[in-house]
């Protein structure tokens, strides 16, 4: 039996995500594989291999796969598939966008956003935005699963472990394989990246979200980003906020946004509906500033304090 994970990537760095799931991956006890996909990517294929308790990196590359499109990155999948039992993502928009699509070409089960891991082909996972936990089997002869990587501790590197899968010390095997052609129907056009010097969202130790009682995009800038420049802290948003033009959507934290679990998550004019809280309720601390005695937000506070944000973030701001 063997694991293959799929490696989400920016070209430069793995996402903190997949030392998660290769976390995820050792309740099965068996030998664990990394998939990186893409255009020069023996940087991040390093990455993979230094990874405590990764066996091998298969590496595909390909000029096509600079821009990585579901359809390539599916089809890749499907090419390696029959050699594995389970194949693994980190449960994000990158996953969300490749792996359905694996499966189906696979004709097996999907199953998504898996908070915990349990024998049989038995997983628990949320429903309702959290309020209700499922448990399901699938009894597909190959598992593919997106992982909750936020529920899992990150795997530790080789490096500062001194120690591997099979206790060598060495780093993982990397290998490389054929790509398929690439799918021609579909084509890359663009980008537009939000250019920051703050820590990504996804990553971020603290994350300071804003509402839409802040009520305008500057009002959104002027009043966080001294707090969050102080901080060290990465900005997110309410999908609120977000429809308003406050804030752009890769900022969104929530069910259909980003997932974060930082140390410590700020929440400033949130009111806490439970599409919000699921995106963040995995944070270490998590501190409310609402007017609002009664808001939801308080609810899953460990601090919370009732004040005018427009007077109490500047406050708070001046007083770090």
């Amino acid at each position: 039996m063997k694991i293959l994970i799929l490696a989400e990537h920016d070209g430069k760095q793995l996402s903190p995500a997949v030392y998660q799931v290769v976390t995820a991956a050792q309740f099965w006890n068996a030998p664990v594989e990394i998939l990186v996909a893409g255009s020069n990517t023996n940087t991040v294929a390093k990455q993979a291999a230094a990874i405590t308790g990764v066996a091998r990196v298969i590496q595909a590359e390909a000029a096509h796969l600079a821009h990585q499109l579901a359809e390539d990155v599916a089809n890749i999948i499907v090419q390696v598939a029959g050699d594995y039992q389970v194949i693994l993502a980190a449960h994000s928009s990158f996953s969300r966008n490749i792996v359905p699509r694996a499966a189906a070409l696979l004709d097996v089960a999907m199953i998504s956003d898996v908070l915990e891991i349990k024998a049989d082909h038995t997983y628990v996972r949320s429903v309702y935005a959290g309020d209700i936990l499922t448990t399901i089997q699938s009894i597909d002869a190959l598992q593919i699963v997106t992982i909750h990587s936020s529920n899992f501790t990150a795997a530790k590197n080789t490096e500062s472990n001194n120690t591997d899968v099979n206790n060598t010390g060495a780093q993982a095997e990397i290998v490389s394989i054929e790509v398929p052609e690439p799918f021609t129907i579909t084509r890359w056009v663009s980008e537009t990246r939000s250019l920051s010097d703050r820590p990504a969202l996804t990553s971020a130790k603290v994350v300071i979200t804003g509402g839409r009682s802040l009520g305008s995009a500057e009002r959104f800038e002027e009043l966080l980003s001294p707090l969050a420049s102080k901080l060290g802290a990465a900005l997110g948003a309410t999908r609120a906020a977000v429809d308003a033009g406050f804030a752009p959507n890769d900022t969104q934290v929530g069910q259909t946004g980003v997932v974060v679990a930082p140390e410590l998550y700020i929440a400033v004019g949130v009111s806490g509906a439970v599409q919000h809280t699921y995106g963040m309720k995995d944070s270490k601390i998590v501190v409310a500033i609402n007017q609002d005695p009664d808001a939801p937000i308080f609810q899953v506070a460990d601090y919370g304090l009732v004040a005018d944000l427009f007077e109490a973030i500047p406050e708070l701001t001046n007083a770090i």
